[in-house]
């Protein structure tokens, strides 16, 4: 015999179990496998539990992922197997008190039907719209669209005057190495422990005066002294490099999120247009007009880009 359950783990177990109660109310038999290679794992009465509804009821908690596959002999299938048990029982001693009966009641079980039924068939939609080949074909056209720039890896080196600028210059021409140089003299404290590091960057994102300064100079050159808002800089241009846009494998997620948005909203776009939709408010009938308070559209996710990002 399993534990008693504390009463607050029964309470959510009521709460969630209104979906399943849905499935059960006004239905007999359960015995067709709803998925492929299903099994029974067990029975409440004279109703199935099947492994694929402790799956699903694992997801919903958030325990796996989406498509995540669960053990039927691990614990957490267990648990989550007794708590589907209980929702059952829940739902079959509501039916038998007639709660399933009255018009609150059925309004709230026809909710939880549509916002199901909508899942599956956006679940349906998404799963056409991120094929591997739509999820191929987007790269391979940000590939193409794609403006190849160059990025450069620069060095700093930055001293309140120009006199001391010009110090550093004379140091570095008599054969002291940039790096070392940065870490004793340098006062931007960001770079001068790396060296005077800034990283690979485009020039477009540089300072304008580094920018100017660095345009068309080769590995290995010195540029200074630059006069800018914090100091005299003397830069040396480190590496050059075309910037490489990200893999298929890099912009997957980005992509994915981009085409379940799109399958979605062209989904509704399409429903929206061919259904007579009117919201009134204060007795006024407002057709296609936004309910007050209404939750706002989620925010597009920005279409995939072929660039790629320093290093």
């Amino acid at each position: 015999m399993r534990a008693p359950r504390p009463l607050h783990s029964l309470i959510l177990v009521a709460a969630a179990g209104l979906t399943l109660g849905v499935a059960a109310c006004g239905r007999g038999a359960d015995d067709t496998a709803p998925e492929k290679h299903d099994r029974v794992v067990a029975r409440v009465h004279d109703r199935s539990v099947w492994a694929s509804d402790v799956r699903r009821e694992a997801v919903a908690q958030g325990l796996i992922g989406e498509g995540e596959p669960l053990d039927v002999s691990s614990e957490l299938f267990r648990r989550v197997l007794d708590e589907v048990v209980d929702q059952k029982l829940l739902a079959r001693e509501a039916e038998r008190r007639g709660l399933d009966s009255s018009p609150a009641a059925q309004r709230r079980l026809q909710a939880v039907r549509e916002r199901i039924l909508g899942d599956m068939l956006v679940e349906k939609v998404v799963a056409g719209a991120v094929s591997e080949q739509a999820v191929r074909r987007l790269h391979e056209e940000q590939q193409r669209l794609a403006r190849v720039t160059e990025e450069i890896r620069v060095r700093l080196i930055l001293s309140p005057t120009k006199d001391q600028a010009d110090a550093v210059l004379g140091v570095l021409g008599q054969g002291a190495a940039f790096e070392a140089v940065a870490v004793q003299r340098s006062i931007d404290d960001a770079t001068r422990y790396s060296g005077g590091d800034l990283g690979y960057s485009t020039l477009d994102v540089l300072p304008g005066p580094y920018a100017a300064a660095l345009q068309g100079r080769t590995p290995g050159s010195v540029v200074g002294p630059i006069q800018t808002e914090t100091g005299w800089a003397v830069l040396k241009v480190e590496d050059r490099r075309v910037e490489t846009p990200p893999t298929l494998e890099q912009a997957r997620p980005q992509i994915i999120r981009y085409l379940t948005y799109e399958g979605v909203r062209q989904l509704l776009e399409q429903l929206r247009g061919k259904a007579k939709v009117e919201i009134t408010l204060d007795g006024a009938a407002q057709p296609g007009a936004a309910q007050p308070g209404a939750a706002a559209a989620p925010t597009p996710p920005a279409p995939p880009s072929a660039a790629g990002t320093a290093s």
